[in-house]
């Protein structure tokens, strides 16, 4: 069994463990962290690599509920943008201590952010230097960031429904019983895997998504080249759409998320249409027959906008059988260090 895979088995545990502890022990914490974010004023949803990529479903679910996000790339924000003074920023990092995220600590200070870090580091500056720290006190992955990418999304989420007024206590028990239901169905999805087509077959791959799950889709795109070494695209639904349908052709590969409720029935034609051009097609999402397309995968019904915790599981699962498939190694990097250090070049020493 690969690192990898270990690290898969055991995140909807973490998951479940992380979300009890903050609800019944840090509900304070949250308090703390929503003061800090307003409805008046932009907040910054920071991250790089995958913690960007969890950045997307936080900055989602603060938009949905009425409190302005943008998901930012700590990089382009460190040297493309003049931030505002008095503004609030949600960095996540499971390190603290990636060179963009250092950076930045002095360009948050001069513009007097609200600064909320969410980190598995107690010992990073970006620990010490926020104005409230969430430690994710969880173990590091093996290498690929499987519970810390999902943990970075968990916590920001909850900040965000702490600012709505949710009912934490309700939330804690529905997010417990979905992450249970996806812990009994890592069997199932398994073995669905082994047998995929989808999986085996070669060709370009696009992943698609919409809402909080556009995190899952981008997330899956950097396991398929951290962890498969392959290839892969990340897109909305609605911008594959606009043009970039044209490259359809028999062998391409599509994996689309499907919503409960926004955009599904629009979505479904979508799936059907690709399946019908002659492209290989992965649903995700709760309720889906299995005649939908090449490959369904069916995930737990989450509450509302959290969906992007438990349907980025079965793509972990595809990574690795894929890793297996090309006969790569996926617990190993050959250029990617496991915490970036400096801005220049391809391949730098790491800590």
């Amino acid at each position: 069994m690969t690192k990898l895979l270990q690290d898969i088995l055991r995140e909807p545990t973490q998951l479940a463990e992380c979300a009890n502890r903050l609800i019944t022990r840090k509900q304070e914490l949250l308090q703390q962290a929503a003061t800090l974010l307003s409805r008046d004023v932009v907040t910054y949803v920071v991250g790089v690599g995958s913690s960007w990529n969890a950045a997307l479903a936080v900055a989602s679910m603060l938009n949905s509920l009425g409190y302005p996000a943008i998901a930012a790339d700590a990089s382009e924000l460190q040297h493309f943008t003049d931030l505002p003074l008095g503004n609030s920023a949600i960095v996540l990092s499971r390190s603290g201590k990636s060179v963009e995220i250092v950076q930045l600590m002095k360009k948050f200070e001069q513009a007097q952010t609200r600064l909320i870090g969410i980190t598995n580091t107690p010992e990073s500056l970006l620990a010490e230097r926020s104005d409230v720290t969430f430690l994710l006190d969880s173990p590091f992955d093996h290498l690929i960031s499987i519970s810390m990418y999902s943990l970075l999304g968990l916590v920001g989420c909850l900040i965000a429904e702490t600012c709505n007024g949710t009912d934490l206590d309700v939330l804690r028990q529905d997010i417990a019983d979905g992450l249970q239901q996806a812990h009994d169905r890592l069997g199932l999805w398994q073995a669905q895997l082994e047998s995929a087509d989808w999986i085996a077959a070669g060709g370009p791959v696009y992943f698609i998504a919409r809402g909080t799950s556009l995190a899952s889709c981008h997330e899956a795109r950097l396991l398929w080249e951290e962890g498969a070494k392959a290839t892969a695209t990340a897109l909305t639904t609605g911008s594959f759409r606009h043009g970039s349908q044209e490259m359809i052709r028999l062998g391409v590969r599509v994996g689309l998320w499907i919503q409960d409720e926004t955009m599904r029935e629009q979505d479904l034609e979508l799936a059907a249409d690709l399946h019908s051009a002659g492209v290989s097609v992965l649903l995700v999402g709760t309720h889906l027959e299995s005649s939908l397309a090449d490959l369904v995968i069916d995930v737990p019904l989450m509450p509302r906008g959290w969906q992007f915790l438990t349907d980025i599981i079965p793509l972990q699962l595809a990574a690795e059988r894929t890793a297996r498939v090309r006969g790569e190694d996926c617990d190993a990097f050959r250029f990617c260090p496991y915490i970036i250090l400096d801005e220049g070049g391809l391949i730098e020493k790491s800590v």
